[in-house]
């Protein structure tokens, strides 16, 4: 027997079920290239193309995880510079305020 608003709960029930399903799947999807791109080396029968494969990759890692150079020293010494200057007139407003009174 069905109960007074037991096909809308099933419905309802469906409907969040698909919607972590499409999330999984959209999860899934996004993080298959970045397997596929690792592994697909591996299957390359040819040795010298399977070795320049492994080689390109190590380039693509190695520049990922290369860090940024800093763009422009100058700007950042003037930066700090310009810091400083306003911590100094921070700390001497602070140093005029009686603190006994």
């Amino acid at each position: 027997m069905l109960a007074i608003g037991e096909p809308e709960t099933t419905a309802a029930m469906n409907s969040i079920t698909v919607r972590y399903c499409f999330a999984a799947l959209i999860a899934l999807a996004l993080s298959a290239p970045a397997a596929a791109l690792e592994q697909n080396c591996r299957f390359i029968q040819a040795k010298p193309d399977r070795e320049a494969c492994y080689k390109r990759q190590e380039e693509e890692l190695a520049t990922k995880r290369k860090p940024a150079a800093p763009t422009d020293e100058g700007k950042t010494f003037e930066t700090l510079r310009q810091l400083r200057q306003e911590d100094d007139a921070v700390y001497r407003s602070i140093n005029n305020i009686c603190r006994g009174c």
